[in-house]
């Protein structure tokens, strides 16, 4: 295996058990439940459906990023042993943190002269971080150096598609994504909102749909119109949800039918605090490789 760290963040929203068995670091983010503060464990402290419970019982959520000083700490002990890193950091579209870990790299370029730390902006989020991550680790194994790895993920990071909705806009019209009459009228016609990621790392409303299974059967048409070669995709598929398994099932039950070469079966994931306080419950997210995002 190459003599190199590859890390991502907590908002990757991966298992703790998916990134050790891969053999990916991370660095977990802040958030804040009433105004005390957490560390994002990936569910170790607090579990997904405890945390989105509380967010329905009316406990102030909030997010925050890891400084400079946080990224120099985490990645000072792996130079310290003498190892390079490669970091995926969460979209810069929806975070300062890929700042703070520029800022942190130059840092230690003057402590650490022998030692390289790339920094990725994963202009990516959730699961897609995830599975682009994992990719990175399928590389690493296969023999690839730090230096080629960075480079392909610049070049192919754009491929990553993200597809999420929500049956619930209570937290979108609490964070001001949607307005309080949208929202009103969104929840009283049952209008689930169909989001993706642009090529700036943006979450951006695409469409505006009617009913759970409508809703469910788009995002399964959005797969077959972007994926690598359509309906003969071969690479994987990640699922994530903040506590509504079951509409989940519904689109990997879907995905699979729809796609008879995927690489194992699609992978079910939580939607971490950072991401969840902002989605609130009630969300799934689809991610998979495809043409290179545009808009």
């Amino acid at each position: 295996m190459a003599n190199y760290i590859l890390a991502t963040c907590s908002t990757a929203d991966i298992s703790l058990e998916h990134m050790q068995a891969r053999k990916i670091e991370y660095i977990g983010f802040p958030f804040f439940l009433n105004e005390k503060e957490y560390r994002d464990d990936l569910f170790q402290t607090v579990a997904p459906k405890e945390f989105y419970q509380m967010m329905r019982d009316g406990v102030e959520t909030r997010t925050s990023q890891p400084n400079a000083d946080a990224f120099k700490g985490f990645v000072k002990r792996f130079f310290d042993e003498g190892k390079d890193v490669i970091l995926l950091n969460l979209s810069s579209g929806l975070s300062g943190s890929q700042t703070s870990a520029c800022i942190a790299r130059e840092e230690l370029k003057e402590e650490y002269p022998e030692r390289k730390l790339y920094v990725v902006d994963s202009l990516g989020a959730s699961a897609g971080m995830g599975v682009l991550v994992d990719k990175m680790a399928d590389l690493r194994d296969e023999g690839m150096s730090i230096d080629d790895l960075y480079a392909w993920t610049e070049t192919n990071k754009l491929k990553v598609h993200h597809w999420f909705f929500s049956t619930d806009l209570t937290f979108y019209v609490k964070g001001g994504r949607v307005s309080r009459v949208a929202g009103w009228f969104g929840t009283i016609l049952k209008i689930c909102p169909l989001l993706n990621m642009d090529n700036n790392g943006k979450l951006i409303p695409r469409e505006k749909i009617r009913g759970k299974a409508n809703v469910i059967k788009r995002i399964v048409e959005k797969m077959v119109e972007c994926a690598d070669k359509g309906t003969e995709y071969k690479d994987k598929c990640y699922i994530s949800h903040s506590d509504c398994y079951e509409d989940a099932l519904q689109v990997k039950t879907l995905v699979e039918e729809a796609f008879p070469s995927l690489k194992g079966k699609v992978e079910i994931n939580n939607i971490g605090t950072t991401i969840g306080s902002h989605t609130g419950p009630g969300t799934v997210a689809l991610f998979f490789f495809g043409k290179e995002r545009k808009d």
